[in-house]
């Protein structure tokens, strides 16, 4: 059976926003945990793929976790599929703002419900849908390796609910802290026949860990 182990790490915490919804615009992290990288770096294994998104948070937190790693990738793969939710015209505006344009009305873990499309935005439904194109795109690309991906809290609710067969709504409830690790296995069948979708199934290792993280 061939299994191929995906680590999930959400980047580091942004700065500069001041409350602010950042969404998928290219925003600075905060680096400076080097304990919690070093920590975080022990975990990973050595010989794996390393993915990021576009956005620079990822890399720059990739690269954080890669100075105290013995195996530094020769290269990050980069995948769109794998970037924040686009918040469009959201974007900017501290989380009061919208509260007061959406008249009061808000979403017990998330700005809005999984089908709710922004002004000039996507919908959490959306990024689900891509999410699980690229989990599986990496998953036949890459099988049985070790895939560490640092990307983002919305898109790595995505890939939970993926692997669990959830519903985008149900998917939402999870908690992906900023540097916390999540690791899904999955397990291919042994069936040569081509298939339209990735198949065999997933168990599910760790959701944010956050044992190496400062208090």
């Amino acid at each position: 059976m061939t299994v191929t182990r995906w680590w999930w790490i959400r980047h580091a915490p942004v700065t500069g926003q001041d409350g602010r919804i950042y969404g998928n615009l290219d925003v600075a992290c905060d680096c400076g945990d080097e304990a919690g990288f070093r920590a975080l770096a022990a975990s990973l294994p050595d010989d794996a793929v390393w993915v990021v998104t576009p956005l620079g948070r990822t890399r720059a937190t990739a690269e954080a976790i890669l100075r105290h790693h013995s195996a530094a990738p020769a290269a990050f793969e980069v995948e769109a599929g794998l970037a924040e939710q686009n918040f469009g015209d959201w974007q900017g505006l501290t989380y009061a703002e919208l509260e007061q344009q959406r008249s009061g009305a808000w979403h017990r873990f998330w700005l809005a419900p999984s089908d709710e499309v922004p002004p000039g935005g996507e919908s959490f439904a959306a990024v689900s849908t891509r999410v699980a194109q690229a989990v599986e795109t990496l998953s036949r690309r890459h099988a049985g390796r070790d895939i560490v991906c640092v990307s983002h809290g919305g898109p790595i609710r995505a890939a939970l609910g993926h692997a669990l067969a959830m519903s985008p709504e149900q998917a939402l409830a999870f908690a992906v802290d900023n540097c916390s690790l999540t690791r899904l296995d999955h397990f291919a069948e042994e069936d040569p026949a081509p298939r339209e979708t990735l198949g065999g199934s997933w168990r599910i290792a760790l959701v944010n860990a956050r044992a190496h993280l400062r208090p």
